[in-house]
């Protein structure tokens, strides 16, 4: 007997629009679109495409202006999904901070002990192979190194879905295919389900699934009911 699992985030006739009357932008347009647990997502679509926005509203971090999203398989707080891990395009560290006090902090933030955040921060940057890097200023680090860091502060939080936007955009062909290496390995330790915006097809063909975005929308999945 197979038995159906929840899916870690839905949104349903989604729709997001910035500004009002001439000035109105609509970056996302009707999307409706599932991603199960365990699944491995490109997301791609030129620059403008709508991309970021919906990685932003799957991750809580905003509302829709229609439609719903909604997170079966996480608790919420506040209305807000625990369990949502984001991977930005530049690694956002904090240059007084160390990088174990990087990845420790969203715990911290989080209500997480400080003794329990930094032994979670410190088995998190030696699973990524940056336990020697662990004492170093994020002024210190190449950009790889800042962005497996990044990977790292996520690893450390135990999502259940990891969203990545343009994750190795920055980066040159090699460093990139590493740190995509790292991403997937990483959210494999953590059975987590994988979304990556990108527009580089090297790291979309690394992915199980491609859902295409233009001008707002996803058109394949509209016609499939928003499951691929």
């Amino acid at each position: 007997m197979t038995v159906d699992r929840l899916p870690v985030v839905a949104c349903r006739g989604v729709s997001r629009s910035f500004g009002r009357g001439a000035a109105e932008v609509l970056a996302v347009r009707d999307v409706t679109a599932v991603v199960e647990q365990g699944q491995r997502i490109a997301l791609v679509g030129e620059s403008g495409s709508g991309k970021s926005t919906l990685l932003h509203l799957m991750a809580g971090l905003d509302a829709p202006s229609a439609g719903a999203v909604d997170w079966p398989a996480l608790q919420l707080r506040d209305g807000r999904p625990l369990g949502v891990g984001v991977v930005f395009q530049a690694p956002s560290l904090l240059p007084m901070l160390d990088v174990t006090e990087n990845v420790a902090l969203p715990l911290l933030l989080a209500g997480v002990p400080v003794g329990e955040a930094r032994d979670r921060a410190a088995d998190a940057l030696e699973r990524l192979e940056l336990a020697g890097l662990a004492g170093a200023l994020p002024e210190q680090l190449s950009g790889g190194q800042a962005q497996r860091v990044a990977i790292a502060r996520v690893l450390a939080g135990e999502p259940a879905l990891v969203l990545a936007d343009e994750p190795t955009g920055q980066l040159d062909r090699r460093t990139a295919a590493h740190v995509l290496d790292v991403l997937l390995a990483a959210v494999d330790v953590l059975g987590a389900a994988l979304v990556v915006s990108t527009h580089d097809p090297a790291v979309a063909d690394r992915l199980e699934h491609r859902w295409a975005m233009a001008d707002g929308r996803l058109p394949e999945l509209a016609q499939q009911g928003g499951r691929r």
